[in-house]
């Protein structure tokens, strides 16, 4: 392990590898990424790995179509020889109350300014996408084709190999125990394999952020959250695009090898750091998702699996640097929206951490907005 490093990021995830990779790129030679188990083990590995720029609010909007228009060249751009297998199905998005559909109009009016071509369906159009859509208690839907699904671990991991390409060192299985902090600056990080000095901590430690945060003496306003996903048995192709609601609380994907991947969030759910499986969310997924898409009651379930959602306030991510500690900078608090916004989250940072003009104007997700009272709130999450 080396002694001294000019940045070191906490996590292996998509974040910590789409900041080292852009830092990297941007000339930053001494760049460290720690993680604590193997590349994806935490919350980017665990997702659904959708990828949506149908949102409703202006600063989800751009960064989504930030990210997603990078995935488009992703492989060329970082050279990975594998595939990253980025299918752009779409997302339909189905709405079941009025006040819904009334929010999906304002959403699909600001989609479309921002540059973002998605369309206000009636029922009979998204039967046309989803042939096989149950439309009882439905009223209407959007969609936009270039939404889509990606492999996470190939997708992080081509961030990770074009990173080291660049000169990143990159330590798996190696636990951070402490962080270094000198008359209000950062000095050092302590791991279970060795000390590495620095002034500057990035932390991108996902489901584990706030303790990260502990660390270093600032006490974060997140929490991690456990939910839940299920998968199929491969089956013949029969749902291109992503099925989503969020009155009805669920997700519902197919990937390219068949495979059928589904989710809904439960507000029982533990903030205790488990992964562990339930029945009851096993009961409530059927009984929901078989409701919206009928024919999925004849699908084999083979098995399911529990991330860590990390939670802000406001649930906007949380970028930049905080006021306790000079040198500490935060790309955390994505609320389940973590992975698709991977590729923004890398250059945004970058930039932010060099001084950089961003390219997007984040200054309203630092912490300090919650200090000020100036949240954002998004309407349209699972």
């Amino acid at each position: 392990m080396i002694k001294t490093a000019d940045v070191v990021i906490i996590g292996g995830g998509i974040s910590g590898c789409a900041i080292a990779y852009n830092l990297c790129k941007k000339g930053v030679k001494k760049v460290v990424i720690i993680e604590k188990g193997y590349i994806s083990s935490g919350a980017t590995g665990r997702c659904g790995a959708g990828i949506r720029q149908q949102w409703g609010t202006e600063m989800n909007c751009k960064i989504s179509k930030l990210s997603c228009e990078f995935f488009e060249t992703a492989q060329e751009e970082l050279q990975y020889e594998g595939d990253i297998e980025f299918k752009q199905g779409g997302y339909l998005i189905v709405s079941s109350t009025m006040k819904e559909h009334e929010q999906f109009r304002k959403n699909v009016e600001l989609q479309n300014r921002l540059g973002i071509q998605s369309k206000l369906l009636s029922l009979g159009e998204a039967k046309e996408i989803v042939p096989f859509l149950n439309t009882d208690g439905l009223i209407s839907a959007t969609f936009h084709q270039k939404d889509g699904h990606l492999n996470p671990f190939h997708a992080t991991q081509a961030f990770a190999n074009a990173a080291k390409r660049l000169g990143a060192e990159i330590y798996t299985f190696t636990e951070v125990t402490g962080i270094h902090v000198e008359n209000g600056k950062i000095k050092g990080v302590q791991t279970n394999k060795g000390d590495i000095a620095t002034n500057l901590v990035v932390n991108a430690a996902g489901g584990y952020s706030q303790l990260v945060g502990k660390m270093a003496g600032v006490d974060l306003p997140v929490y991690s959250e456990r939910h839940q996903i299920l998968v199929t048995e491969p089956v013949e192709p029969i749902l291109d695009p992503m099925v989503m609601s969020f009155s009805l609380n669920l997700y519902c994907q197919q990937v390219p090898h068949g495979s059928i991947i589904m989710g809904r969030g439960d507000e029982g759910e533990p903030r205790d750091l488990r992964i562990t499986s339930g029945w009851h969310f096993l009961e409530e997924m059927a009984k929901t998702i078989t409701k919206v898409l009928p024919p999925l009651e004849n699908v084999r379930l083979l098995r399911q699996w529990a991330g860590l959602y990390n939670m802000s306030p406001d649930r906007q991510p949380i970028y930049g640097s905080v006021d306790e500690v000079e040198g500490f900078y935060l790309a955390i608090g994505y609320s389940g929206h973590g992975f698709m916004f991977g590729p923004a989250t890398g250059l945004l940072m970058a930039e932010t951490i060099l001084g950089e003009e961003t390219t997007l104007p984040i200054d309203m997700l630092h912490i300090n907005r919650f200090k000020t009272g100036e949240l954002i709130f998004e309407p349209s999450v699972v």
